[in-house]
């Protein structure tokens, strides 16, 4: 089975405007997600709208198309990636957020032994939350929550904590109940990418403001693995400062 990994890369936004360029231990961020990514996908390139993200990338010595501005969704700006590239020439394509430095191979990896499973269409990776992790963890609306089946594919993704305990203190929902929070790192068959690239959001996705309920609204099935590493995604400067200390944390082991 052949693999292609896309990363696409804005050099706008509204909370960190440049932020694929912004140093994290001497590197642009974008170089950190390249390296750690190619490293396991030979096939990996940066999709961009800005000539000075396509720049560093070359400069560095990595592969970038560039893609159009008008993009509403990293999941379009993949898929157009992916038509530059030849997208008939790979089964599937890994989608890897541009602001995840630490992303590891045993995750990617995860994603790809999805596959292994002819029915797969869609994948993404999931963490189980701590039974000792503090509340605020579980009930923050910017970490999405997913309930999985038995057959470990994902039934709904919300803001919200999902499932509700009933009948117990909400304080000792973490003891009572495996929880999985989502980690948005995606991988699809290609011609599933292609097809859910020209759906309509759906009513669902609207209300929780994530572009995965559509492609559950629209009956496509998601297979999780599961991984126990913490991800560090990058929104803001400030997250930009704690990155900087886990990179320390990370280089001393």
């Amino acid at each position: 089975m052949r693999f292609a990994a896309i990363i696409p890369a804005r050099y706008a936004s509204t909370r960190f405007p440049g932020k694929p360029l912004a140093i994290l231990g001497g590197k642009p961020i974008i170089q950190w997600v390249y390296e750690r990514v190619s490293s396991t996908v030979a096939d990996t390139y940066v999709a961009t709208d800005d000539e000075r993200i396509r720049n560093a990338v070359e400069q560095f010595g990595g592969k970038a198309i560039m893609t159009r501005t008008d993009h509403k969704s990293g999941t379009d700006r993949c898929w157009e990636a992916a038509s530059k590239i030849g997208a008939e020439q790979f089964d599937v394509i890994i989608n890897v957020q541009g602001d995840e430095p630490f992303i590891h191979t045993q995750q990617i990896e995860a994603l790809q032994h999805c596959f292994d499973t002819p029915t797969t269409q869609i994948a993404t990776l999931v963490k189980p939350f701590s039974p000792d992790a503090p509340l605020d963890a579980l009930t923050n609306p910017n970490s999405p929550k997913v309930v999985v089946s038995p057959e470990g594919r994902a039934l709904y993704f919300s803001r919200s904590v999902i499932p509700y305990l009933r009948n117990c203190n909400q304080a000792d929902w973490l003891k009572r109940h495996t929880y999985y929070k989502h980690i948005g790192i995606y991988a699809y068959r290609t011609e599933v990418l292609k097809e859910i690239t020209m759906l309509q959001p759906s009513p669902l996705e609207l209300a929780e403001s994530l572009e995965q309920l559509r492609w559950l609204e629209n009956g496509y099935q998601i297979q999780v693995g599961v991984t126990d590493i913490e991800t560090i995604g990058i929104d803001t400067p400030e997250d930009l400062a704690r990155a900087a200390q886990h990179l320390k944390l990370e280089m001393r082991n």
